[in-house]
């Protein structure tokens, strides 16, 4: 196999593995990370790596071939100067987030839009997408919310019974007194 068939080869694997990431990822976040050394790449790298997300700088035109294959053309446009994108399967808020405290400590870093569930996105919905509380707590406020009334409904039948239980005894000293 000749060096050209070689490289084609590894291309056209590089653009599977691209689609295949697109089509499987629940959030795509496509971002600019000019101004960005070697070693905060890394961090966020990690930090996405444990939300089940992939953040990976791969060729602007295999970034387009793949979306094209995919069914993806309007991301095609954000791939455009030093870009790097984001696949994320697990958590898409979780992994909005992690976004959202990096943008934070660098300025330089910049969302140019995405998908989210297969549509897309600005970087506006990218980031109110971080700022939804997190899973553990929705579900909390939620079983706060149900078990609310029936703390209530324990407390009212509590005092309901100590009435009965109030009654009951005011009439068994009436008796013993009669």
């Amino acid at each position: 196999m000749s060096t050209r068939e070689t490289n084609r080869k590894a291309k056209e694997e590089m653009k599977d593995e691209i689609k295949e990431a697109l089509t499987k990822a629940e959030l795509v976040v496509v971002t600019n990370y000019r101004g960005l050394n070697v070693q905060k790449i890394n961090d966020l790298r990690g930090q996405l790596r444990n939300e089940e997300c992939q953040f990976r700088v791969t060729k602007n035109t295999m970034n387009r071939w793949a979306c094209r294959e995919a069914g993806y053309e309007e991301l095609e446009e954000l791939f455009e100067g030093p870009t790097a994108i984001a696949y994320a399967e697990g958590d898409p808020v979780a992994a909005a987030k992690i976004f959202n405290d990096f943008i934070k400590e660098n300025e330089a870093f910049v969302i140019k839009g995405g998908m989210l569930s297969g549509m897309m996105v600005n970087p506006e919905r990218i980031k109110e997408l971080g700022e939804i509380p997190s899973r553990e707590v929705l579900l909390s406020k939620v079983v706060g919310g149900v078990q609310a009334p029936i703390s209530g409904l324990a407390g009212a039948l509590s005092g309901t019974l100590r009435q009965l239980v109030g009654t009951i005894d005011a009439v068994r000293q009436q008796k013993e007194s009669a």
